[in-house]
């Protein structure tokens, strides 16, 4: 995985936009973000050197063995009413790596480094299984204390929130733009840009919006897609998007030979200005962790699934603890 830079110098000018040929300096404080004033020089000045998410994705490609998962998930499912899958886990996985490591939990905006207030997710679900059904995409805040049976409830009723008649406010202001002139729907997301490059966009219309969050999770193994790479939203602040594929068998290397595993495929593709890949690579670790061995992480499936601070402890460990492959930070 590259190298990953932090926050650019602070400079009096302006320089543009950073959805644009050239960035703007923001003006005033943002609303979601509290600029990363600790950075080395050497990788502050690197988004100006790489202005635009997609010219600085690195990809990664993640292979999970599930099958304790599996099992796990079938025992949980047995003792609780609602239903949890292998996309919940993922999903919570992720979000305690985010909440244990916050240094990924960044984004770039006018060419500063911002560490987010708060974790998020964003993802998307099919209204109804057909060609034409619209997807609707669902923006929750996830708390560093939130189990795992709080998350699949609230995804549940996102999802049904989502997928209801009802248009969402995010879609009603969604169509009332797209019924203005091409020109005007143009003027107005440069201005949006604009002033979220200068901190000046209201913290009311980042909330709710997709677009603004700690990571983008996709489930196009829900639909029977995988191998896939995303790329990164260059409006907004998402620096990683994460897409699940689907699970498949595989034979691979064990302590008495080839075994066969059940392989999940999650492939990853992250902003590399908001840290180092040294800091990403432990903090997907985590998320590996949790996914691959919930009875440690999580406890057992038959009883309420709050993470112990013990558990806290060994995958906060785990992020910080280096192997014999790994060299010592420079």
């Amino acid at each position: 995985m590259a190298t990953l830079a932090g926050p650019a110098a602070s400079l009096p000018i302006d320089i543009g936009t950073p959805s644009g040929d050239r960035l703007a300096m923001p003006l005033f404080r943002r609303a979601d973000g509290d600029l990363v004033r600790d950075l080395p020089p050497v990788r502050g000045i690197v988004p100006y050197l790489m202005r635009r998410r997609n010219e600085s994705a690195v990809y990664h490609e993640a292979r999970y063995d599930v099958g304790r998962a599996r099992r796990w998930l079938r025992a949980y499912n047995r003792a609780h009413e609602e239903r949890a899958t292998l996309f919940h886990l993922l999903l919570y996985a992720c979000t305690r790596a985010l909440h244990l490591r916050p240094g990924l939990n960044r984004f770039v905006s006018g060419g500063r480094v911002y560490a987010r207030r708060g974790v998020s997710v964003a993802f998307a679900a099919k209204r109804e299984m057909s060609d034409e059904a619209p997807f609707a995409t669902v923006k929750l805040a996830f708390g560093a204390e939130e189990t795992l049976g709080e998350s699949v409830r609230r995804v549940a009723e996102a999802v049904d929130a989502g997928r209801a008649a009802a248009p969402r406010a995010i879609d009603r202001e969604a169509a009332l733009v797209m019924s203005l002139p091409g020109f005007l729907v143009s003027f107005l997301t440069r201005l949006a840009a604009r002033l979220d490059a200068w901190n000046l966009l209201p913290g009311f219309m980042m909330r709710d919006d997709p677009f603004f969050s700690s990571l983008f999770l996709a489930n196009l193994g829900s639909v029977g897609l995988s191998d896939t790479f995303h790329h990164l939203y260059e409006y907004g602040t998402v620096s990683i998007f994460g897409v699940m594929g689907t699970v498949r068998p595989a034979l691979e290397a064990g302590p008495s030979g080839a075994e066969r595993r059940e392989i999940l495929q999650v492939r990853f593709t992250l902003d590399e200005r908001v840290n180092d890949g040294f800091y990403a690579a432990r903090s997907l670790r985590i998320a590996q962790d949790v996914l691959e061995d919930p009875d440690r992480y999580l406890g057992p499936p038959d009883a309420p699934v709050v993470p112990t601070p013990e558990a806290w402890a060994a995958l906060r460990a785990r992020g910080e603890a280096r192997t014999p492959a790994e060299p010592a930070p420079g």
